[in-house]
């Protein structure tokens, strides 16, 4: 059976996939930072194929340790760990800025370097979990665009310099999906505002309660987690896969538009969509 490393697995995307991928008979070793995360997604599947490893990309003892948790046969992996901080770039914390990067950027990069020799042996495949805001910013997202933008580019480089040795670098790029980072958005939000500095909050309050008006919408807008999960399933099994798979109609659609569209004009839709005032 072909074998799989899935970080992120605990919840949302990587818990769907996670079990989706054992019942279609991958070897799944699933990335948790909890070890009680674990055990409850080993037990949620009845096929016995889901192997749980303590794995925070962040962690670098934790990913020395991958060499020796993992089977020495390794047919792909995917890169789904991610965090989301918002707020006005201006009035992010440094902290929270680089932790950002950390975990949606280097750590991505970290458990890749750390698997691509047993990949190279096997012509295997690397699936990053992007995102729509990988190709589009919005208003308050910056530092997670930020993210997604630098994945996408070194998900672009990386495919070209694997390609002799046949090892094939995929992006998939759902929008809004239904999972607890959807779900619990307001809370995130209201997180990222009291971590700004008092004065930031004063000079974004309208950006701010455009953002939270914003957020009902976005979750009308979330679809099942099947839908990535489903894109993920193909970018690992297709004989030619893509270098990129958009996750839903509305999305694709989403991307071209704002491929076509001039920045003058679209500048001014996103704004409008996300609540940014036009004056102060």
């Amino acid at each position: 059976m072909p074998v799989v490393l899935l970080t992120g697995a605990a919840r949302g995307i990587g818990r769907v996939t996670a079990l989706r991928l054992a019942a279609a008979g991958w070897d799944v070793h699933a990335g948790v930072r909890r070890a009680d995360d674990g055990e409850a997604l080993r037990t949620a599947d009845p096929h016995g194929r889901i192997h749980p490893v303590l794995l925070d990309v962040t962690d670098a003892a934790q990913l020395g340790a991958l060499t020796d948790a993992l089977p020495h046969h390794l047919d792909a992996v995917v890169n789904n760990a991610g965090i989301v901080v918002g707020g006005p770039v201006e009035g992010v914390p440094l902290d929270e800025l680089r932790r950002q990067l950390e975990v949606n950027l280097v750590g991505q990069v970290a458990v890749t370097q750390a698997v691509l020799p047993r990949l190279r042996a096997s012509r295997g495949r690397i699936v990053f979990v992007s995102s729509l805001s990988g190709r589009v910013a919005t208003p308050m997202t910056g530092p997670y665009n930020a993210s997604k933008f630098a994945l996408e580019g070194l998900a672009d480089a990386l495919r070209m310099e694997l390609r002799p040795w046949g090892v094939r670098v995929t992006l998939v790029e759902p929008a809004q999906t239904d999972t607890d980072l959807w779900r619990e958005a307001e809370d995130a939000l209201e997180q990222s505002v009291a971590a700004l500095r008092p004065e930031h909050r004063v000079l974004y309050a309208k950006h701010i309660a455009g953002w939270r008006k914003s957020i009902p919408l976005s979750q009308r807008l979330a679809t099942p987690a099947e839908g990535v999960a489903a894109s993920i399933e193909r970018a690992l099994t297709a004989a030619r896969p893509r270098a990129r798979y958009v996750v839903g109609t509305g999305p694709r659609v989403q991307a071209v538009l704002a491929a076509l569209t001039p920045t003058r004009v679209l500048d001014p839709l996103l704004a409008a969509a996300t609540g940014v005032p036009r004056r102060p």
